[in-house]
């Protein structure tokens, strides 16, 4: 557990140096040059400070062992991080599309070769830390790391769409093309429409745990089977589960033979539990009910 603990807690520290870093450099270098889309970029990657920041402190939270308060555990406190994310890159769609709209009716800003090598390691670097993050959260099943990581692919669209935006005015100053001129602009538009899209889908996500969602088909398949598994279980029936955060919670009523006793009724009980979490590690707790069956 220290060392999960440990993964996860890199993994977002070295996303909150990265976006400091990017922020500043973009803000900066987007500023001197007039760029709106990299400095729509960096507010973007302000937000990104703070939302790696509550990944953080959720992350932290999440992992405590459950409570008088909190018998359940502390494993949404991710889920809330990354709904908070998802508010972030709302935000910073609607505030990159405004600006980037503005700026199409103003006369075109000069495109250089600073703003677009910025824009290029900017690419770089975020591509490489989608990656990173995203394998740690989906190994760990951090919804917090995932949220960062699509939090940094979110990035990746408006790099790529900065590097082709300034490409392009740069091909357009060079050749007089007008309309690539503004190159800059329509690439903020594009970049606010996907990370428009991206924190509709995070948010949907983040309401589906928090609503306490069933977990999809194919895993409540994979559970039925193996409740099933076990000889003394004749009927299955109710059974549930649902996401806590970086772990689950079953929930499944069966009906044993009548004629048991309470010692074998526990011993099927726990069997049921020990099977349930053997197969499935992500799930941290099994609620069992047993119900009379008659033949």
């Amino acid at each position: 557990m220290a060392t999960t603990h440990s993964s996860s807690a890199s993994a977002i520290w070295i996303s909150l140096i990265s976006n400091i870093i990017l922020t500043l450099m973009k803000l900066i270098v987007g500023f001197l040059f007039s760029s709106q889309v990299l400095i729509a970029d960096g507010v973007h990657n302000a937000g990104d400070v703070f939302a790696s920041a509550a990944a953080l402190v959720s992350m932290i939270i999440s992992k405590r062992p459950a409570d008088h308060d909190h018998p359940y555990g502390h494993g949404k406190a991710e889920v809330i991080g990354a709904g908070f994310v998802a508010i972030v890159l709302l935000i910073a769609s609607l505030y990159m599309g405004y600006h980037a709209a503005m700026a199409l009716m103003e006369p075109p800003g000069q495109a250089t070769w600073l703003v677009l090598i910025t824009a290029a390691l900017s690419l770089i670097w975020k591509q490489w830390l989608y990656i990173y993050t995203m394998r740690v959260g989906k190994r760990l099943n951090s919804p917090g790391l995932i949220a960062t990581g699509y939090d940094h692919l979110a990035d990746v669209y408006a790099s790529l769409a900065a590097v082709i935006g300034v490409g392009a005015a740069m091909f357009g100053d060079y050749y007089n093309i007008s309309i690539l001129q503004y190159g800059d602009p329509i690439a903020g538009i594009i970049v606010a429409m996907l990370v428009l899209k991206l924190a509709i889908e995070m948010g949907r996500d983040t309401i589906d745990v928090l609503m306490e969602k069933n977990i999809d088909d194919s895993r409540m398949e994979e559970l039925v089977t193996l409740v099933q598994s076990i000889p003394e279980v004749k009927r299955i029936d109710r059974i549930r589960a649902r996401e806590h955060g970086h772990y689950m919670i079953v929930d499944v009523r069966v009906g044993i033979p009548a004629d048991l006793s309470v010692q074998e009724g526990h011993d099927i009980s726990k069997k049921i539990k020990q099977t349930i979490i053997k197969e499935n590690p992500l799930v941290e707790e099994v609620l069992v009910h047993l119900n009379p069956w008659y033949p």
